[in-house]
């Protein structure tokens, strides 16, 4: 089967712009490939001057909302690095039983990498709601914040656009809807870097051996 790989445009962000960037893109793709029932529903970001949609389906925003809280975790365990999350679609395929292998077999039709590099710079700290504030920058640090802001906001629209082009384009290779019920008719599962670098790279070494096609990874 082939699989289709989209390696979005790396964004630079920090820490308190994590989640609201990471809900947007995740969301953005999901509603894109949801094939099902949907209540679609407008999300207006609170950092950035930008408006996506949502699904409208609670157990989907859970289940994003939980990825990226692990995502987070693992960021402030490694700091100032680069990272990947990776989306993946798959059809679902009875095997024939051996010795080494199971009887279902995960076919990897498509993969979406969210490509991120977490800086820190001014200190934030952050609410129970996680609504960042500033601890007494200077002029220059917060003309330099504005302008980082600005930059990523551009960088983000950017990647809205990647995800619509891409998913305009590339249709053949969509398989026919499964009997799922749920917005998202594909089952689909968020990987996130594990604790350590080599197993999130022996699980990426997997996947490309599962879909047979050449992975990029930053």
């Amino acid at each position: 089967m082939n699989c289709e790989v989209c390696q979005l445009k790396e964004l630079e962000l920090e820490h308190f712009e994590i989640r609201e960037v990471l809900r947007c893109i995740l969301h953005t793709i999901l509603f894109h490939r949801a094939l099902g029932l949907v209540r679609p529903k407008d999300v207006d970001l609170e950092l950035f001057d930008i408006t996506y949609v949502q699904c409208g389906e609670a157990e989907l925003e859970k289940k994003i909302n939980e990825k990226i809280e692990q995502f987070v975790c693992w960021v402030e365990k490694h700091p100032n690095k680069k990272s990947q999350i990776c989306l993946s679609f798959y059809e679902v395929k009875n095997k024939q039983a051996s010795w080494f292998s199971n009887k279902i077999e995960r076919l990897y039709w498509e993969q979406w990498y969210i490509n991120l590099n977490v800086t820190q710079h001014i200190k934030v700290h952050s609410s129970k709601y996680h609504h960042p504030k500033v601890v007494d920058p200077g002029e220059g640090a917060l003309e330099d914040r504005n302008a980082r802001s600005a930059a990523l906001e551009a960088s983000l629209r950017e990647v809205l656009f990647q995800i619509i082009k891409f998913v305009n384009e590339k249709k053949d290779h969509v398989p026919p809807i499964p009997n799922l019920e749920g917005a998202v008719s594909f089952p689909y599962e968020i990987t996130i870097p594990s604790s350590s670098d080599s197993a999130f790279g022996m699980d990426m070494i997997k996947r490309m051996l599962q879909t047979g096609h050449p992975t990029m990874l930053s």
